[in-house]
């Protein structure tokens, strides 16, 4: 997950220079006299990590929009705190200097993607995020259980 505008810069370069790098190599190989399946065979797997570049990119994106995805069950907090965080456009320095903690407590919870922070914890940060968070809790219907 890209956390930052600095990781994100990076990775915009990195997928143009990987884009160059897979049209160069796939041109080599049409020239060297591969078949198409055999150009596929080598390159999906240097596809597959470009695409998967391409995706946190896009996502990174999403979040500066404002796009969040939903919650669907508290795994999914230290994601959206820091879905939060960059959507406002806050840096990691700034959250830590309105949690009052150092700038690396900030830089490896979210690393951690905030696993195991307490729920006052949390509550603290979605203070200093200044945001207001409402949930909707649905009921699963239970399932009856065959008795043999």
């Amino acid at each position: 997950m890209i956390r930052n505008e600095s990781e994100y810069q990076q990775a915009v370069a990195r997928l143009t220079a990987e884009q160059k790098r897979l049209a160069d190599h796939r041109a080599r190989l049409k020239t060297a006299g591969l078949k198409a399946e055999e150009i596929k065979r080598v390159i999906d797997p240097m596809k597959s990590f470009h695409l998967q570049l391409k995706e946190e990119v896009e996502s990174y994106e999403r979040l500066k929009r404002g796009e969040f995805e939903e919650l669907d069950n508290l795994r999914g907090l230290g994601h959206l705190l820091i879905a939060l965080r960059i959507a406002q456009g806050i840096s990691q320095r700034e959250l830590a200097k309105r949690l009052e903690v150092h700038e690396s407590q900030v830089s490896r919870d979210e690393r951690n993607e905030y696993f195991g922070i307490t729920l006052e914890r949390a509550m603290k940060i979605v203070d200093a995020l200044k945001v207001h968070l409402r949930t909707k809790v649905e009921l699963e219907p239970q399932r009856e259980v065959a008795v043999a």
